[in-house]
């Protein structure tokens, strides 16, 4: 059997419907993912004595503004087509998240909020690194299920037939990489490192695969001739980079 075959069948985006009202597949994995990213924040939390409903506390703040910045993101950079479409900005079932957008909301709010709890940003922000990276890689089977973040044609034999032709699943890479991303998170907050660093690996290793992969996709968001995704990625791998190395210094202040 050819291994392409796999991508042929067009899955239906409503999942069931309650009545006269659909469920789609999309809220499903959504769903689901933060579920999962959830049980993993809980679970690393314990280990650094954050337990109780804490992060169902911060869920609560962190999914509307998360939601909505990926939404503005995505808004933003295809502004022609929703100031012609305006009832389509609400419209995220059909698609349409930009993770960039929902990192950085989720950043501004969890800054705030861990300020008002009293909790070491840097800490939290590790802790809840492995579980994002979990969280991404489940989310981005929804793009499959809508049919969307794909890439160029290719004949390669794992490649998904959509618009007609054969293309790179870059969704699937994407999820791929994100595993690794959680993997190599999830051993290294086991060894309880300097504050900051596990966050700081996170922002550098998603982006790393986000860059590349985002070289593949024929639906990139742009500005100019340029990819957003690409120049965002590029910006984080050296936030990431000079976070790993100041947060040693900012641990050598603060034992003096």
């Amino acid at each position: 059997m050819n291994m392409k075959s796999w991508g042929v069948e067009i899955i239906n985006p409503v999942a069931f419907k309650i009545g006269p009202w659909p469920v789609y597949w999309y809220g499903i994995i959504i769903a689901t993912a933060v579920v999962v990213g959830l049980i993993v924040a809980k679970k690393i939390g314990r280990n650094f004595k954050l337990w109780g409903t804490l992060f169902e506390d911060f869920l609560l703040w962190i999914l509307p503004a998360a939601l909505i910045g990926a939404r503005l993101w995505y808004v933003l950079f295809n502004l022609d087509y929703y100031l012609a479409n305006p009832d389509k900005i609400i419209a995220v079932w059909e698609g349409g998240l930009a993770i960039h957008g929902g990192i950085f909301a989720a950043v501004i709010v969890a800054l705030i909020w861990t300020r008002v709890k009293k909790i070491d940003f840097f800490l939290f922000a590790d802790i809840v690194s492995p579980a994002l990276a979990l969280g991404q890689a489940i989310g981005r089977w929804a793009n499959y299920v809508n049919q969307e973040a794909y890439g160029t044609p290719t004949d390669l034999p794992w490649a998904m037939f959509i618009a007609g032709e054969y293309r790179h699943p870059t969704f699937l890479y994407e999820s791929i990489w994100n595993i690794l991303i959680f993997g190599l998170l999830y051993y290294y907050i086991g060894k309880k490192p300097i504050p900051g660093r596990v966050f700081a690996i996170y922002l550098t290793g998603y982006s790393v695969g986000r860059f590349f992969i985002e070289g593949l996709r024929t639906d990139s968001l742009m500005l100019g001739p340029l990819r957003v995704a690409q120049i965002v990625s590029l910006i984080l791998i050296g936030v990431g980079i000079a976070l790993f190395i100041l947060v040693k210094k900012r641990r050598k202040d603060d034992n003096r």
